[in-house]
């Protein structure tokens, strides 16, 4: 049983692929940020299936949309064989931004269309497919945001809006000010941090039939090196899974993901070009009932009640 390699976020939404690529970690290898790498990992992604790209505009100290769009302003060609998803909201102290005195968040509809434009130039595009709030701010103003989101949409700079890190109340707060729906709900989700699957979080994307996106799918790298208690007994399960089906750890972990109904997107953080095309395999693999709840009762360390 293979899952469709392709997904409507949300009714209304954009269609993406059921795996995205994550640019957070785009210039963390210690590699430059050479045009022709940047191309050979987004074009491993595409050739996989992969065309949802993830960013945001303070990945790699406000340096990997940059980079990323260097390698579309070579081969323009690309941006139309996919989605891009970018985020707003978080100021970092930084010297690419000396105006920030202290981290903090900004949803000033000023500060969303500028950095909306400024997205737009780094990644070598006039839109973008999803827009995305990175962090709620106790200072968010519905109506504020609801403000940018009707020029950007108009102006055809953004065509979908959605969020990061929100809690369920938070995203109904600023649902209930928007002329269009929210598409989606990027958050941490994995093995280790099952918080999601119990706060309303899923419940409300499968009430409202949106597709979250889950960021950190490998507990950022703690699920294959960790050495705590919960990460040992998680492992040991996803392993023994791993040689029962035949394939990696890492396939298994994204296949768990996969087979929650709320077709949850995981975003890959990896630029080892082996790695994409493992993950993409994901697709085909089926665990059933009792394989997904072995790695849920290793994470709790008991069984479901």
């Amino acid at each position: 049983m293979s899952l469709s390699p392709r997904v409507n976020m949300a009714a209304g939404g954009p269609e993406v692929s059921r795996l995205a690529y994550g640019a957070w970690r785009l210039l963390n290898d210690g590699q430059s940020a050479d045009v022709q790498r940047v191309l050979a990992l987004i074009q491993t992604c595409l050739d996989h299936g992969i065309t949802t790209f993830d960013h945001a505009d303070i990945y790699g100290g406000y340096r990997c949309e940059e980079a990323f769009g260097a390698a579309l302003r070579a081969h323009p060609g690309l941006r139309q064989r996919m989605e891009l998803v970018t985020k707003c909201g978080i100021m970092l102290v930084n010297p690419a931004r000396p105006e920030n005195r202290l981290k903090h968040y900004d949803y000033s509809r000023q500060h969303i269309i500028a950095s909306v434009e400024r997205s737009l130039r780094n990644l070598a595009t006039d839109y973008v497919d999803v827009l995305l709030l990175h962090r709620p701010s106790p200072l968010l103003d519905p109506d504020e945001v609801a403000e940018a989101q009707r020029q950007l949409v108009q102006q055809g700079k953004v065509r979908h809006l959605g969020v990061s890190n929100f809690t369920p109340a938070q995203f109904e707060a600023l649902s209930s000010r928007l002329d269009t729906p929210l598409v989606t709900n990027q958050v941490e989700l994995h093995p280790l941090r099952l918080e999601p699957f119990l706060d309303g979080t899923l419940d409300q994307c499968l009430q409202r039939r949106i597709s979250p996106m889950a960021w950190s799918p490998l507990a950022g790298g703690r699920l294959l090196k960790g050495e705590g208690e919960p990460e040992r007994r998680v492992r040991a399960v996803l392993t023994e899974l791993a040689r029962q089906h035949g394939v990696e750890l890492e396939q298994l972990v994204y296949a768990w993901l996969l087979r929650h109904p709320a077709r949850i997107i995981p975003v890959l953080g990896t630029q080892r070009p082996e790695r994409i095309r493992s993950a993409a395999r994901a697709l085909s693999l089926h665990l059933d009932t009792q394989d997904w709840f072995a790695v849920w009762s290793a994470s709790t360390g008991a069984p479901v009640p």
